[in-house]
C-alpha cells in the first residue's frame, strides 16, 4: 500500500481519484488549497503527489517549486494534473521537473497506471546499494547521486534516468528503452518528455553534463570519461 496526496479543488474529481486509488489498496489524503500542500506533504510524507495546477490560494506551479525547494519534500514524485492540454503547457509542466503529466478530462484507470509505473520505478531503485562510475557515486538506499563527493539535487525521475544511463555506460540506450525503463511506457511516446529531462539533468550537472552523450537518431549514452573533463 502506498500513500498518495491528492491536490485538487474540485471535489468531484478528488472523490473520483480517491475512489479508484482506495479500490486498488492505496491510502489517500486530499488537499483543496495550494497553501495547504506544503504542510500536508511534510506531515504526511506521501509516496506520490497528484497535483492540480489550477488551485486557490497558491497555483500549482508555485506549489511545485516549494515542494522541490524543501529538502523534506524534494524527493516525492509528482504527477501534474491540469485542464491545460496545449503542448506548451505540457512542456512547461515537464520543465518544472514533474515526473508525469495528465490532462483533464482523464481516465482514472490511466492515472492509476501512471501512478503505479512511478511507484514501481521508485521501489526498484532502492533495493541495491552503491554503484561507482568514474566521478559519480550512486547511493540507492538514500536515492542520491554524488559528483566528486557532493550530492546532486535530483528529482526521482532525474535520479532514475541518470542511474539507468550509468548502470551500463558502454551501451547506447534507445529512446524507446529509456521511456520504458524510466517512465514505464510500452511504446515510443512522449519523446519530448525524455528530451526535457535530459536537458534539465545536463543543466544540473554543469560541465559534467557532457558525460551524457546524444547518439543521433538512436538515443543516449553515459560516457564515464568524456574528452576535456577530468577522469
Amino acid at each position: 500500500m502506498s500513500k498518495i496526496l491528492i491536490v485538487e479543488d474540485e471535489s468531484d474529481i478528488s472523490d473520483l481519484i480517491t475512489l479508484h486509488l482506495t479500490r486498488e489498496g492505496h491510502e489517500t489524503h486530499c488537499v483543496a488549497n495550494g497553501l495547504q500542500v506544503q504542510p500536508a506533504a511534510v506531515e504526511q510524507q506521501p509516496d506520490l503527489i497528484v497535483l492540480d495546477m489550477m488551485l486557490p490560494g497558491l497555483d500549482g506551479g508555485q506549489v511545485f517549486k516549494r515542494l522541490r525547494a524543501d529538502t523534506r519534500t524534494t524527493h516525492i514524485p509528482i504527477i501534474i494534473l491540469t485542464a491545460k492540454s496545449q503542448v506548451v503547457d505540457k512542456i512547461a509542466g515537464l520543465e518544472l521537473g514533474a515526473d508525469d503529466y495528465l490532462t483533464k478530462p482523464f481516465s482514472p484507470r490511466e492515472l492509476y497506471l501512471r501512478i503505479s509505473a512511478i511507484l514501481r520505478r521508485v521501489k526498484k531503485v532502492t533495493h541495491v546499494s552503491e554503484v561507482r562510475r568514474g566521478r559519480f557515486l550512486i547511493d540507492r538506499k538514500s536515492m542520491k547521486v554524488y559528483l566528486d563527493g557532493s550530492p546532486l539535487d535530483l528529482t526521482t525521475t532525474e535520479f532514475k534516468l541518470l542511474t539507468t544511463l550509468m548502470e551500463n555506460d558502454t551501451a547506447v540506450h534507445t529512446r524507446a528503452d529509456l521511456l520504458r525503463e524510466v517512465w514505464g511506457y510500452n511504446s515510443d511516446v512522449a519523446t519530448r518528455t525524455l528530451d526535457t529531462h535530459v536537458k534539465r539533468l545536463r543543466e544540473k550537472l554543469g560541465a559534467a553534463g557532457s558525460h551524457i552523450v546524444t547518439v543521433r537518431g538512436t538515443g543516449f549514452q553515459f560516457d564515464s570519461n568524456p574528452p576535456g573533463l577530468p577522469a
